[in-house]
Formats: C-alpha cells, sequence, structure tokens
C-alpha cells in the first residue's frame, strides 16, 4: 500500500508524533510505502511531495510544529480538490490519504472521500472540539501552556494589586478557557457558549478587594463575548477561510474594569505560545496511538472515517459525523468551574 499523509490547518504539538507513527507502524508492521505532501492540501494540489522513512522521522516525536509543513486553502481551493480526486490518486499513486487536522481539514477530507478518495482522518485541534473523540491531541499542551502562565500571573498581580484578563484560544469553544482556569484558579472564566456580563465580573472583583485580596485573574477564551447590551464590543470581519476574526476581547475586557473598577487592569494574550513547542506526555501516547490506528483502518478499508479516543480505547467515527457540529462545553462543565471561584 502507498500511503499518503498531510498536516493541514494550524499547527499543534503532536503533529510530529503522528507522522513519525504513521511512517513506523506502516513500513514496519505491512511493508508499505509513505510519501508526506508539503504544506497541507496546497502540496496535495500542487503535487508537490517526498518520500518518508524511518530516517526521515527520525528524533521528531518531541518536536513541535509539522516537518510537513502547514497551510490553509481557500474554500474554492477546496472544491478543486475534490473535483479532481481521482485524478489525484492516480497521479501519486495513492491508495490513501490520511489527512491530520481540525474541523476544517476534516471537512475537506470529508469532501475529498464523497468524491471518492480513500481517507482516513486524524483528528488535530488544541481546542479539542471535534465531535466524535473525546480528545484531540494539543488540548492537553495547551492547557499546561495556559496553566503555566495563569500560575506566574497570580504573583505579579498580588504584588501589584492588579486584575489579569487571560485570554486563551478557543474560537467557538471554551474548552481551553475552562480547563485552565479550573486547574490554575481563575477567579472567573468566560467561555463563547455563554455570554458574560461584565457587571458580575466587577461585582467579583470588588468582592475580593473588600476580602483584603486586592487582585484577580480572569481567564477569557478569544470567541467568549459580553451579553448583549452589556458593553460596547465590535464582531469581526469573516476572513477568505471562512474564519471569524476576533476583536480582541481581553484587551476590551480589561479596558473595560479598569475604567468601572478604577483598578488597574492589564490584559495578557497567550496566542500562539498555546499551541508551539514541546507537546507533553500526553500528547505525545495520544498521537502515536492515532497515528497506528490509522494505518491500521487504511488497511481495514475503513475509509471515510476518523480515529477517535472514547474513553480509553482507539475507535473509528465517520468523517460526517465528526465535521456535523463543534464539541462545545455543556453548561454543566461550566457549574462545575463555578463552583469554585
Amino acid at each position: 500500500m502507498r500511503i499518503g499523509v498531510l498536516t493541514a490547518g494550524g499547527d499543534c504539538p503532536g503533529l510530529n508524533a503522528v507522522i513519525r507513527s504513521v511512517v513506523h507502524r506502516a513500513l514496519t508492521g505491512h511493508d508499505d510505502e509513505v510519501i508526506g505532501f508539503e504544506d497541507g492540501f496546497v502540496g496535495l494540489l500542487e503535487g508537490r511531495f517526498r518520500p518518508l522513512d524511518l530516517n526521515s522521522v527520525s528524533g521528531i516525536l518531541a518536536r513541535g510544529g509539522t516537518i510537513l509543513g502547514s497551510a490553509r486553502l481557500e474554500r474554492a481551493r477546496l472544491r478543486e480538490a475534490a473535483d479532481n480526486a481521482d485524478e489525484m490518486c492516480a497521479e501519486y499513486g495513492i491508495d490513501v490519504l490520511i489527512p491530520i487536522g481540525g474541523e476544517g481539514t476534516l471537512t475537506a477530507a470529508r469532501m475529498l472521500s464523497d468524491a471518492g478518495m480513500p481517507v482516513v482522518g486524524v483528528p488535530k485541534t488544541i481546542d479539542n472540539d471535534i465531535n466524535g473523540t473525546d480528545r484531540t491531541f494539543g488540548f492537553d499542551t495547551a492547557v499546561t501552556v495556559a496553566t503555566e502562565a495563569i500560575d506566574r500571573l497570580k504573583t505579579t498581580a498580588e504584588s501589584h494589586q492588579r486584575v489579569m484578563v487571560v485570554e486563551v484560544m478557543g474560537r467557538h469553544a471554551g474548552w481551553i478557557a475552562l480547563e485552565a482556569g479550573m486547574a490554575g484558579g481563575a477567579h472567573g472564566i468566560c467561555i463563547p457558549e455563554r455570554p458574560f456580563e461584565p457587571s458580575q465580573l466587577v461585582a467579583m472583583v470588588e468582592e475580593r478587594f473588600a476580602r483584603g485580596k486586592k487582585f484577580a485573574v480572569i481567564c477569557v477564551a478569544e470567541g467568549a463575548h459580553p451579553a448583549k447590551g452589556s458593553m460596547d464590543y465590535g464582531v469581526g470581519e469573516i476572513d477568505k477561510y471562512g474564519h471569524e476574526r476576533f476583536a480582541g476581547i481581553g484587551a476590551t475586557l480589561a479596558m473595560e474594569l479598569e475604567e468601572r473598577l478604577g483598578k488597574e487592569a492589564r490584559p495578557v494574550i497567550l496566542g500562539h505560545v498555546q499551541r508551539g513547542g514541546v507537546p507533553t506526555a500526553y500528547d505525545r501516547v495520544l498521537a502515536n496511538r492515532f497515528g497506528w490506528h490509522a494505518v491500521e483502518a487504511a488497511h481495514k478499508g475503513a475509509f471515510g472515517h476518523m480515529t477517535s479516543l472514547q474513553g480509553t480505547t482507539i475507535g473509528l467515527v465517520p468523517l460526517a459525523d465528526a465535521v456535523t457540529q463543534l464539541k462545545t462545553v455543556p453548561e454543566e462543565r461550566m457549574e462545575e468551574a463555578e463552583s469554585v471561584f
């Protein structure tokens, strides 16, 4: 079997671990051939690929980023890829394509699968918002980075009697903000699933200061937004990839709190720090397992599916189920977090 593999969308800790696992399982377990397409679906469309052997993936287990490169692709070009699925399989001689990516990548994978290309997807996203899998690799690393930041910011906030607003990633799902906020002991958590009331945050900070706790740390997802009419906050435009550009809730909320409280409030935007660097042990293990099972699925002919963590077991779910809707934070999880504020 000749296997094609690519990484698409945003980079994520653990991508290289998946690539390495695919190559090892394919070559040593099945005597397959593996090629890697460069820069995601762009490389697939442009015919840019290279062979992957054991030497080419040596030493990459703990490396961040992706040795294959990644890029986003406009929707028109994704349709072009789907329209030419059969021709690309024949041209590259691949028997299966293993795309590793998030919701956008898996949507493209489903398009290719529907067009006739044999596809087995591997879900990745630091946001943990892919439906059909309990966890995605990269999420644990992002939460660990954000938690350490909150831990560190608490000491400087207390020293200077400040309110720190820590903005983490999470466009439409607040999993990182929820779990990092809980792990770091944040005094407030704001997520996209539940519009927040600035007045409640103000009341929380004032109550803390009244008790002699003259600082506060609030963890806010980038896609969080205030309740309608509660404060001025603009809506971002849609970029050419179909993603909303957010107006910067961290900075806006910090300014709002400083004005209402009459106390210093500072935004800290973690941004791409969360998705770069060395993956945690948990993410390395999960990435390895996903890669191994993707190759096994290919040999079983389980095309049109993606690997999935279900409890502690790796299974398969249809790509259609994975991309129908995002996995968002349920209300009961937010209630759990509120109990420890």
